[in-house]
């Protein structure tokens, strides 16, 4: 249950704090006190979205906070929780449980099991019909939920099992479709032959040329240099030194020097002519060159950087291969434990269909008993449940379940969604959660002005059913019917005041003499003795 409840900045809230007790609180007040606010906050703090336009004026963030009680959620710490989501302006979320931070989704997840919230228009789960089966197997209880317990752990296997199928290339289609590709991928790296450091080599290669004419004027001029110039001028050199090589050790030295260096310059010299010589490429050698490189090219996109990238790439595909033209043992060893976890699943949803048959039953007949007290006497719901032997295995087994109505004699059963009247549509969701309530696991129940577009007798019986629904949930009722609010457990007031020039919410748990006073107040918008008699009267009979 919500023990207290803390808003701060949230509309004309400024700071708010309140006490809730277990069973039926009703919250009254004039439109526009902040009723709503008071639910919207509620959906803020179950994971709801936000705009940053809630935010009060003036200030730069929204706080909302409860301390929870449940005593056997894993969570708690003698049982007490707190959550807390506090909203900022540029659009930052912070989520906590008992202090760890959490995300949004994981704050709505463990709200979702704590809180459920209903409307006038929020019965969006009711209408949603892939939710009707688990209300029918709420309703069923533990009949359904070992065998559906057995279910599951062979759906989980069987699905582990198709993965496993679908990796091996169980589908012959698939498999094909799959070798093709891996052959061809295969064939075109075999095909083009590649070896290591080749790329290399072809564009030291290409880029020799491309500057072949550059390389060739320069080293024919080198050359020229060293023939017609240098090694001439070391020759004269060495003359000279010959005329006095027999003068001195150093000069005969220098002489022995001078010739080393002239016949390394003759070596020199014709090493540029051998480069020169290798420099004789041909157009169609070129454009060989260039097709090598651009076939690489090609191949580094499709599988690898590198390489020595493709040729691994081109082992494993090979591996592959080989891995999918050998896997027909597995896969026939995988397709004999499929069947036989079809078969015990099979015979596991044909259970669950019976199960879900005989009391989609018991449901339709007691929702239908519930609406009749609801001022529904014509309405006929009904639950639809198809069974399909051949169909596809889900969470739920083979069954689907919708629930339908018809709201008028003679009127065809349709589909929630396709009911007109909003009353009714309250209505309809208060006899299933009246019948319900003892499966319901969800500790806190919020109903929002269900009782628009309902009165007198209808409005009445709505208010007895909220009241047997507190008796095993907590009940939070913003209500403007005096025959609802005269059942509270605890009554609030929610009024709105001026403090330093700015309109605040104000919440006031109210005594016995106050709840007359607020009864009176909603029966006839004036406090009389009459209104005051009535609402007395009202108080007594509920």
């Amino acid at each position: 249950m919500i023990s207290t409840m803390h808003i701060k900045n949230i509309g004309i809230i400024e700071d708010l704090t309140v006490e809730f007790n277990d069973g039926f609180n009703v919250l009254t007040g004039e439109t526009g006190a902040g009723k709503t606010l008071i639910i919207d906050s509620l959906g803020i703090i179950s994971g709801d979205r936000f705009s940053k336009e809630m935010i009060r004026k003036g200030e730069s963030y929204s706080l909302v906070e409860l301390n929870l009680f449940l005593p056997n959620n894993e969570n708690s710490i003698d049982g007490s929780i707190v959550v807390s989501r506090e909203i900022y302006d540029s659009g930052r979320n912070t989520c906590k449980i008992n202090g760890r931070l959490v995300t949004v989704n994981e704050l709505k997840e463990f709200m979702s099991n704590v809180i459920d919230i209903h409307g006038q228009n929020d019965n969006q789960v009711l209408m949603k019909r892939q939710e009707h089966i688990k209300y029918l197997d709420n309703f069923i209880g533990d009949e359904i939920v070992n065998q559906k317990s057995k279910y599951l752990e062979l759906f989980r296997s069987y699905n582990d099992i198709k993965k496993e199928l679908k990796k091996n290339y169980g589908d012959e289609k698939e498999k094909q479709r799959k070798l093709d590709l891996l052959r061809y991928q295969l064939g075109e790296i075999n095909e083009a032959d590649l070896k290591e450091g080749e790329e290399e080599e072809l564009n030291e290669l290409h880029r020799m040329m491309k500057n072949s004419e550059k390389i060739y004027t320069n080293l024919l001029e080198i050359e020229e240099n060293l023939d017609n110039n240098a090694i001439e001028a070391i020759n004269n050199s060495i003359r000279c030194f010959e005329k006095i090589e027999n003068l001195g050790d150093k000069y005969q030295n220098k002489l022995i020097e001078l010739k080393n260096i002239y016949y390394e310059v003759q070596e020199l010299s014709r090493d540029v002519s051998d480069m020169n010589s290798e420099l004789i490429f041909d157009e169609e050698r070129r454009n060989s060159v260039e097709q090598r490189l651009d076939l690489i090219y090609s191949l580094k996109r499709k599988y690898g950087n590198s390489i020595r990238e493709i040729l691994e790439y081109g082992k494993n595909v090979e591996e592959e291969i080989y891995n999918i033209e050998n896997c027909e043992s597995r896969n026939n060893e995988l397709k004999e434990q499929l069947k036989v976890l079809e078969d015990e699943m099979s015979i596991i949803c044909i259970s669950m269909n019976k199960s879900r048959k005989k009391y989609g039953e018991i449901l339709s007949s007691s929702i239908n008993k519930e609406l009749a007290e609801l001022e529904m006497p014509n309405a006929k719901f009904s639950v639809y449940i198809k069974f399909d032997s051949n169909g596809e295995f889900t969470e739920n087994g083979l069954n689907e379940v919708e629930f339908l109505i018809s709201t008028n004699i003679g009127d065809d059963a349709k589909t929630l969604a396709k009911i007109a009247s909003g009353g009714e549509i309250s209505r309809i969701m208060l006899a299933i959660k009246t019948v319900l309530a003892d499966s319901d696991k969800v500790p806190v129940m919020i109903f929002d002005e269900i009782d628009t577009g309902i009165s007198g007798k209808a409005a009445k019986s709505v208010g007895e059913k909220i009241k047997i629904i507190s008796q095993k949930h907590q009940v939070l009722c913003v209500t403007h019917q005096p025959s609802i609010a005269a059942r509270g457990d605890y009554n609030y007031f929610i009024n709105k005041k001026i403090k330093n020039g700015k309109t605040v919410t104000d919440i006031k748990l109210l005594n016995e003499h106050e709840v007359i006073n607020e009864i009176a107040r909603i029966s006839s918008g004036d406090i009389t003795e009459n209104s005051l008699n009535h609402a007395r009267e009202l108080r007594k009979v509920c």
